[in-house]
């Protein structure tokens, strides 16, 4: 009797284990992008600080917003292809040259994500120059089982590849332009 009921139970975990695994849906996908700009901390500081002004991406073509860099600001970015995207600052250290935001609002086919949050971060390069972090973890942009072309986890992956891609080499550009 104690071997048929340690069996049932050994099965019941079987089965519940994988089921568990399932009702935890995707896994978050995590992405770091690093670019090392030939311009003082301060200076590349300078063009990003500003939450409100997101001017120097060049994805962007217009940034309102209410809240400034204060924490729970918020700003709506227009994009050049059509779509905004709403946004939330979480936390802005200007002294370490540093914040973190989350999406609010955006439409998956705008940019194929869910449950994005992000940072920035500013720090010196051994050389004199900077060495911008732009961090993000995010689910796809349909966290159901089997998601459809376009929503899919390679999909949100390429996506924010391609913004944070983007916006850095925009960055470095500007940046090191104002350090001439």
């Amino acid at each position: 009797m104690k071997s048929s009921v340690a069996l049932a139970l050994t099965l019941a975990s079987l089965i519940a284990v994988p089921a568990a695994l399932r009702a935890a849906g995707p896994a978050r996908q995590d992405l770091t992008l690093k670019e090392t700009i030939a311009a003082p901390p301060e200076r590349v500081w300078a063009v990003i600080a500003d939450f409100q002004d997101m001017g120097w991406h060049p994805a962007i073509t217009k940034t309102a917003g209410r809240g400034g860099n204060a924490p729970r600001a918020v700003r709506t970015l227009t994009l050049t292809g059509g779509g905004q995207i709403v946004e939330e600052l979480q936390t802005y250290d200007a002294a370490a040259h540093t914040f973190s935001y989350r999406i609010l609002e955006v439409d998956p086919k705008v940019l194929p994500v869910t449950d994005y949050s992000s940072s920035l971060a500013v720090a010196p390069a051994a050389d004199g120059g900077s060495i911008v972090t732009w961090k993000g973890s995010f689910g796809r942009g349909d966290p159901h089982e089997n998601p459809p072309a376009g929503l899919t986890d390679e999909a949100a992956v390429d996506a924010v590849t391609k913004v944070y891609q983007a916006g850095l080499t925009n960055l470095k550009a500007l940046a090191e332009k104002k350090a001439q």
